[in-house]
């Protein structure tokens, strides 16, 4: 197989055993940003909608009660199956569930109004071609709402952040600067129309076992958090390291483009 192959077989394979513990993650479930990436999307009743790498189903649910159909997509059978009891246990009638390869999408050019994905592109082995794929489909006009990890432009500290975020989930492949955000908006043809940085804050422990890490990974990763250089301690924000309340954050970008009507 290819690496672009193995890196995503990885993916299936952990999030296969994880599924469950990302449609109750309450950061992927609830916040701030959610609400603005609705906001920002401003949908129409009539609109259809392609949620990427769906994962607990949270963005799809979001959008569905504001438009005509949403179609969520995954990677990860095991994960589009608990999105989809998730969902439709919401009551949600107007969604439809698909298998899918966010870098080769199994669409009609042209056939959605909005494409969203929020918090996946960094598990992709070619994010580039998940852009291009989501600007084939979208209609003229339509917008394609990414929320994903953004990582800091200074080269040591980046690297130091990817590295435990690896740590923790070998299935990270990479997040990518905003800069590099708009480069593949532009290099898709899209026009970014807007794009902000917010943060969210995560108990430690939670967020190191939702991977099933063992205790000896888990320390490995709080010394990576004790013993971050200054660069990097200052985009992680390490609060109360060695009590059960430990927690650190990470950035996320918003990113908004058009197709060309």
């Amino acid at each position: 197989m290819t690496d672009s192959n193995d890196s995503k077989a990885l993916s299936r394979q952990r999030y296969s055993q994880f599924a469950a513990g990302y449609v109750t993650s309450q950061g992927h479930a609830k916040g701030y940003d959610l609400d603005r990436l609705l906001e920002l999307a401003g949908p129409q009743a009539g609109w259809s909608v392609l949620d990427v790498a769906t994962g607990g189903g949270h963005t799809a649910l979001k959008f569905a009660p504001h438009v005509a159909h949403v179609v969520a997509s995954d990677l990860t059978p095991e994960m589009l199956e608990q999105a989809a009891a998730f969902i439709t246990g919401q009551g949600i009638t107007n969604a439809e569930f698909k298998l899918a390869d966010a870098e080769n999408l199994p669409f009609e050019n042209a056939a959605f109004d909005l494409v969203t994905c929020r918090i996946a592109p960094h598990h992709f082995p070619e994010a580039h071609r998940f852009v291009a794929e989501a600007a084939r489909v979208l209609k003229p006009g339509g917008l394609l709402l990414v929320q994903d990890h953004v990582i800091p432009d200074d080269a040591d500290a980046a690297q130091y952040v990817e590295n435990f975020e690896r740590q923790r989930d070998p299935s990270h492949h990479r997040a990518f600067t905003e800069a590099e955000w708009r480069a593949m908006f532009a290099q898709a043809g899209l026009t970014v129309t807007h794009t902000e940085q917010i943060t969210k804050r995560h108990n430690f422990i939670d967020w190191a076992k939702r991977q099933g890490n063992s205790p000896e990974l888990i320390a490995q990763l709080e010394s990576l958090l004790r013993d971050a250089p200054p660069a990097a301690a200052a985009w992680l924000e390490t609060e109360n390291l060695g009590t059960p309340d430990a927690s650190f954050v990470n950035h996320h970008l918003i990113i908004a483009g058009t197709k060309a009507g």
